[in-house]
């Protein structure tokens, strides 16, 4: 346990020296006590002893929860709660119309999305990455379970596979503030949206060092495509970002390792999955990666990430419990001193 208001502990000072003054003028009341009484009433005098000090030392008891409660104590507690913030990034690539999943892979990625939508609890915002030649935030994070679902009917089939570029607008989008930046894939584009040239190494924001992956239990990327990286940022790259700002990509494949022949526009192509990939960007970032065979598996995989965004470890402020349990100590204190003394004090 740490403090946020360390200084604040020196008031603890206070207990000892209060405890010391009544245990000075507990022991003169005790020896004038003693002239009067009989040896022989040892056992009632340590009966009235224990019944005269135990409320001053819950007293003593709440003093010190109060005084450590106004140092803030912080705990890392595991707890019942749900992830402040997700992104759904979903891949819109033309491949998405392969007819393997019914009607086909786009249609039941969104009809899984909107039951993922829609059995999360009404606290947790949700916000929303389409991707295929680039990246773009249709619907900023949103508590508006409408507008969602509105977002998720609006997705249309587009050219190209930008898996880093999602994650970098995912990231983007959980931290404003920040900028995210990583060279393109395969290529030199001119500048767009999220897909411009950039320097060769990530740049991450002066004042925001790296962190350990894992811990931003308030966010998290789930990212779901059915084929490999054709441009925009290395997703290898991209994930690194993601594990140095703690968040977790948990990454979802569609379809099957040999992949599908889709037709678009009187162009026939092939897709294939790239599990590897995925794979690695999940390890980066300590997440988990799902293969989805058919649309049922889809749904499933929704609803297993629903059940691993609702328990969290985090560090908690504590200082109600302290506060709880001090108002627990002087109210008891209290009544034992009514009910034996008919006094508070």
């Amino acid at each position: 346990m740490i403090f946020e208001w360390p200084w604040m502990l020196w008031a603890l000072l206070i207990v000892p020296a209060l405890a010391t003054v009544y245990h000075v003028l507990q022991k003169r009341k005790r020896q004038a006590a003693l002239q009067y009484a009989r040896w022989a009433a040892g056992e009632v005098l340590a009966a009235s002893r224990f019944k005269r000090n135990l409320p001053p030392i819950l007293y003593l008891l709440a003093l010190t929860l109060l005084i450590g409660a106004m140092a803030r104590p912080v705990a890392v507690l595991t707890l019942p709660s749900f992830r402040d913030v997700v992104i759904l990034a979903i891949d819109v690539s033309n491949s998405m119309l392969a007819d393997d999943l019914e009607p086909n892979r786009l249609a039941a990625a969104q009809k899984a999305a909107r039951e993922f939508i829609e059995e999360q609890p009404s606290t947790t915002q949700i916000g929303i990455v389409a991707f295929a030649e680039t990246a773009l935030t249709i619907q900023r994070p949103t508590l508006n379970r409408e507008d969602l679902l509105k977002a998720v009917d609006r997705l249309k089939p587009q050219e190209g596979t930008a898996v880093g570029g999602a994650i970098l607008t995912g990231l983007q989008t959980l931290f404003p503030k920040e900028t995210f930046e990583l060279q393109r894939k395969q290529d030199n584009a001119q500048d767009n949206e999220l897909g411009r040239p950039l320097p060769e190494k990530a740049q991450p924001t002066p004042e925001k060092q790296p962190v350990e992956p894992g811990p931003e239990t308030s966010a998290a990327i789930i990212l779901l495509t059915d084929g490999q990286a054709t441009g925009g940022p290395d997703p290898l790259k991209a994930a690194q970002l993601a594990a140095d700002r703690g968040v977790r990509v948990f990454t979802v494949g569609i379809g099957t390792e040999p992949g599908a022949v889709v037709k678009f526009k009187g162009v026939s192509m092939r897709t294939k999955l790239d599990e590897e990939t995925l794979k690695k960007i999940a390890d980066v970032t300590l997440a988990r990666y799902f293969l989805a065979n058919n649309a049922e598996d889809l749904r499933e995989v929704y609803r297993e990430l629903n059940m691993r965004l609702v328990s969290v470890t985090r560090e908690t402020e504590v200082s109600a419990i302290f506060v709880a349990v001090a108002a627990a100590a002087a109210f008891l204190a209290a009544a034992m001193s009514v009910t034996w003394f008919n006094r508070i004090l």
